[in-house]
C-alpha cells in the first residue's frame, strides 16, 4: 500500500502530538529570543516547522529528501523556506543557523554521525543541535502479551527498509562522536489515560500495514491482531510503549 503525502502528514502530526511535552521541555532550556535562523533537517510535511513559526520570530528553514512531502510542506507552511536535499550533505554555508534540529530522522539515515556533523557544520559556535525524538523499537513494550508479536513484526520491517530500529540508545554515542559539547540525553516517558485508547488506532494500523507489506508472506491472522488491538484499546488496558530518546548539545569552536 502506497501512502500519500497527506497520509504521511497525518502520521507526522500524530508523532508530533506524542512528543509535544518533550519539545516544550527542550525549548525551555534554550533562549529562543536569541534565535535568528533555525533549520529543521528532515522536515517532512512541515509539522514541526509550522510549530517553530508559532513559537518565535526566527526565520525557519526546512530540508527534506522527498519532493512530494516537501511540496505539501510548502503549501501548508507559507512562512518557512524549504529546500530539497540530503541530510548527509546539507546545501547551506557553514555557521548559518543558530539552532538545527531533527525529529524522527536519524533512524532513517545511512550515517547518523555524518548527519549530526553536518548539522553542526551549518550551525554557529555555541548554537544548539537537537534530536527532538528518536525511537528505540528494540525496547518496545506491548501489553497484553499476545500483541507482542506486532512489535516484533514492525522492528523486522523497519530493518528491511534500511532503518536503524534501535537508534534511540545510540544518541549519546552519536552526539559525542560528532564532538558536540554540553550534551544532554534523555527519554520520553509514557502516559495513558486508562480510558478508551482508540484515538490513534486507525492511523497506527495504516502505517503498520505499510511497514508490514515487506513481510506479507510471514504474517498470519493479520485481521485477528488488528481486531485484538482495537478491542483492548476500547477496554482501556492496551499498553504500547516505544522508548523515545532525545539529545541536545552545543557546537564547539
Amino acid at each position: 500500500m502506497m501512502l500519500t503525502p497527506r497520509d504521511w502528514h497525518e502520521r507526522y502530526t500524530q508523532q508530533a502530538k506524542w512528543t509535544y511535552d518533550l519539545r516544550r521541555f527542550l525549548y525551555s532550556h534554550i533562549d529562543l529570543d536569541e534565535m535568528n535562523q533555525v533549520l529543521e533537517v528532515g522536515c517532512g510535511t512541515g509539522v514541526i516547522s509550522m510549530e517553530l513559526n508559532s513559537l518565535f520570530t526566527a526565520k525557519v528553514y526546512g530540508l527534506d529528501i522527498e519532493p512530494a512531502n516537501l511540496h505539501l510542506a510548502a503549501a501548508l507552511d507559507l512562512q518557512s523556506d524549504f529546500t530539497l536535499g540530503d541530510a548527509h550533505s546539507l546545501p547551506y554555508p557553514t555557521n548559518m543557523f543558530d539552532m538545527t534540529l531533527c525529529h524522527f530522522l536519524l533512524l532513517w539515515v545511512m550515517n547518523p554521525i555524518k548527519v549530526v556533523q553536518e548539522m553542526a557544520r551549518v550551525t554557529r559556535t555555541d548554537g544548539y543541535i537537537i534530536a527532538l525524538a528518536e525511537p528505540d523499537y528494540g525496547g518496545r513494550i506491548d501489553y497484553p502479551d499476545e500483541l507482542d508479536v506486532v512489535g516484533k513484526w514492525q522492528q523486522e520491517s523497519l530493518y528491511k527498509q534500511g532503518a536503524d530500529a534501535q537508534i534511540g540508545r545510540r544518541l549519546a554515542e552519536i552526539f559525542n562522536l560528532a564532538q558536540l559539547s554540553d550534551i544532554q540525553i534523555g527519554v520520553l516517558g509514557g502516559q495513558w489515560s486508562g480510558g478508551n485508547l482508540l484515538e490513534d488506532w486507525s492511523n497506527e494500523w495504516q502505517i503498520l500495514e505499510n511497514d508490514y507489506s515487506l513481510l506479507a508472506e510471514k504474517i498470519h491472522n493479520w485481521e485477528y491482531y488488528k481486531s485484538l488491538d482495537r478491542s483492548h484499546r476500547q477496554q482501556g488496558d492496551r499498553i504500547l510503549f516505544v522508548p523515545t530518546f532525545y539529545a541536545y548539545g552545543k557546537v564547539v569552536p
